[in-house]
């Protein structure tokens, strides 16, 4: 009895010890707390190295002068033979930007004022909207897609200019945005010109992204695969802003009431549809079925997706050579 009493006496000793010297604040080996910082997405880039276009914006002319079209007819041989013989159109567009390009949860399908035009074009050269089989690809693999035959054409929120030109062919215009700035409605700014020294967020390979990188304010610019990462980075408040084309913001603030989007146009971002350099008849027939769908499919497809929310709005008139 004595050895055990002794025992017991021995434990409560240390004990008494253990917590002594916690109270006399004793330095224990514990983990530091740390704040756990939202994880960026991937690929992000803040403050991307971004080359300077090739060339002046005027040396092609007028980037928006398209082929003439010559009529839907499909010539044996030509690129829209193969396609039909394939029976399938492969088209490069997007599935994260609302409105335009996006997968509807419950039905798991894409749906969108570009997906719309992607099918009416199926639906000419194949006879149904499911001819067109989609392929999603980000802004910076939409030139890549095209030289590399991956897709037959791109209809992506796309901005017709010089310096893609020199790569890929397009059709006449189908929309024409201009890029502003999303930002929260708890905010002060009202424009790019107030977030020098903040981070906008833009896609890369877009013309937005360039933009950002050289406006006289010198905000920083912040580089992501998808309009739907830079959305994410603001509601964790990664980023201060988003800026690239009003339809694109438009579909944004509808998914995020707590964001609106500021400004005027600062830029005019001209639509078209990205064809292979060779394929001079796709450019032909592409523009004669979009000669067909305006006033009629086009701006069915408009008042569903765009008139609720920038209001109303015709297709724009066609530019040929």
């Amino acid at each position: 009895m004595r050895k055990l009493t002794a025992a017991k006496v021995a434990a409560l000793l240390v004990a008494s010890a253990v917590l002594t010297g916690c109270a006399a604040g004793e330095p224990r080996d514990l983990s530091p707390m740390v704040t756990a910082e939202p994880p960026m997405p991937a690929n992000a880039t803040i403050n991307p190295k971004i080359e300077a276009p090739g060339g002046g914006e005027d040396d092609c002319g007028d980037p928006t002068v398209s082929l003439k079209p010559q009529g839907t007819a499909i010539p044996p041989g030509s690129t829209m033979d193969k396609i039909r013989k394939r029976k399938k159109l492969v088209v490069g567009v997007d599935q994260n930007t609302f409105l335009f390009g996006f997968r509807n949860p419950t039905t798991g399908q894409l749906e969108g004022f570009d997906i719309d035009i992607a099918k009416a074009i199926a639906v000419k050269l194949l006879g149904h909207p499911s001819a067109a089989q989609f392929r999603a690809i980000t802004s910076q693999q939409r030139i890549d897609a095209l030289k590399n035959g991956k897709v037959d054409i791109v209809v992506r929120t796309m901005t017709i200019n010089c310096e893609r030109r020199k790569d890929i062919e397009f059709s006449s215009v189908y929309y024409v945005a201009g890029q502003r700035v999303l930002v929260k409605k708890t905010s002060d700014y009202d424009s790019l010109k107030d977030l020098g020294g903040k981070r906008v967020c833009a896609t890369s390979g877009s013309t937005s992204l360039r933009n950002i990188a050289q406006s006289p304010a010198k905000p920083i610019p912040v580089a992501v695969d998808n309009w739907s990462d830079c959305l994410v980075m603001m509601q964790q408040g990664q980023v201060e802003a988003i800026s690239t084309d009003d339809t694109i913001l438009a579909g944004m603030a509808q998914q995020d009431p707590t964001l609106k989007v500021v400004g005027e146009r600062f830029t005019e971002e001209p639509y078209g549809i990205g064809i292979p350099k060779e394929n001079k008849d796709m450019v032909r027939y592409v523009n004669a079925v979009l000669d067909e769908i305006r006033g009629g499919e086009w701006q069915k497809s408009y008042n569903k997706w765009l008139k609720p929310v920038l209001g109303s709005d015709s297709p724009p008139k066609p530019k040929y050579r």
